[in-house]
């Protein structure tokens, strides 16, 4: 009897262990985070931090017009159903799978619509860089997240870097300005910025916290330089490099010194704020400073549309709002 009761214990806490587990679904295979994210939380030994999260089911589309997306679907596919992961033929199939989700299609265009079905279910979301494809679509996809009362965030695995933190957090001094700077290979289908410079732009706001008021920009074939006036004076700037080795960092100033922004390393940093995320359902990223960096980047985009002309933040920002409530009309 004492080993009957003995079993039935320890099985119970299996089942236990089982049930609390965080079944994660991925919608888009056309961007390697997808296979990077699967690769750690699949792994047969993984890390202990992990053992609550898996990866069951993914929708694989994804980019229908971007070729060098759309033609990795088909190897990723086979690379994450080795990996344990089912195939589902679409979002709802996916949604009645999962406990939250990860939307990682890489096309920004798509993300708006792709989030909506998400929003309906109630099902908690990560949405992987660009947050939209515009500042209006990013508006929307947050002003939709509001009223389904879905958390979300979105972000750059840069943001997290352990040195882009501790300057964030002050250990360094009061920053005073940055110089940041990564890629910014342009894609037809995004506005300058949104497809690759996003990276170096939010390394600049993750550095200088939100504020700025205005933006000016100069821009040449193979570099753009966009400055921006935060209002309590102080000046940051982004360098975004389509020539040359491609590279992310920066330099920070601060009342004590200047010190290096950190580079990339890796997709992890990222992976632990979305997994904690998904347990605390408290975004580790604001609306507004997501909002700002999208701002920021369609304000530089006009100053340059203008031949370097200086841009108001918030003459942006209000045009982007009245573009976004015109796309929200086709989801009422």
């Amino acid at each position: 009897m004492k080993t009957k009761l003995f079993l039935c214990t320890i099985l119970s806490g299996f089942f236990c262990l089982a049930q609390a587990q965080i079944k994660i679904g991925i919608i888009g295979l056309d961007t390697s985070h997808s296979i990077a994210f699967t690769k750690l939380l699949n792994a047969e030994e993984k890390k202990e931090e992990y053992r609550d999260f898996q990866i069951v089911a993914a929708y694989p589309y994804g980019s229908q017009t971007i070729q060098s997306s759309y033609d990795r679907i088909p190897g990723y596919i086979d690379q994450v159903k080795e990996m344990g992961v089912e195939i589902v033929p679409s979002i709802a199939a996916l949604l009645k799978k999962v406990d939250c989700v990860m939307l990682e299609t890489n096309d920004g265009t798509l993300h708006l619509e792709q989030a909506y079905e998400v929003f309906k279910s109630g099902k908690i979301m990560f949405i992987d860089k660009p947050l939209g494809a515009t500042l209006a679509q990013s508006i929307a996809i947050y002003q939709l997240a509001r009223d389904y009362h879905v958390p979300i965030f979105s972000s750059s695995a840069l943001r997290f870097v352990p040195q882009n933190q501790k300057l964030r957090k002050g250990e360094y001094g009061k920053i005073i300005g940055a110089d940041c700077y990564s890629p910014a290979k342009r894609e037809k289908t995004h506005p300058d910025f949104g497809w690759y410079g996003i990276h170096g732009v939010e390394t600049l706001f993750t550095i200088m916290g939100t504020g700025c008021v205005a933006v000016n920009r100069m821009s040449a074939e193979g570099t753009d330089v966009v400055a921006g006036l935060w209002s309590d004076g102080r000046i940051g700037t982004f360098r975004g490099c389509r020539t040359g080795q491609g590279a992310y960092g920066g330099t920070a100033f601060t009342d004590k010194g200047t010190e290096p922004v950190g580079p990339y390393q890796g997709y992890e940093v990222l992976l632990q704020e979305i997994l904690n995320f998904f347990k605390t359902r408290v975004a580790p990223v604001s609306e507004e400073e997501t909002l700002e960096i999208f701002t920021f980047m369609e304000a530089s985009n006009e100053s340059k549309r203008n031949d370097g002309k200086i841009i108001l933040m918030e003459d942006t920002y209000r045009q982007g709002l009245k573009e976004a409530k015109q796309l929200l009309q086709e989801f009422k």
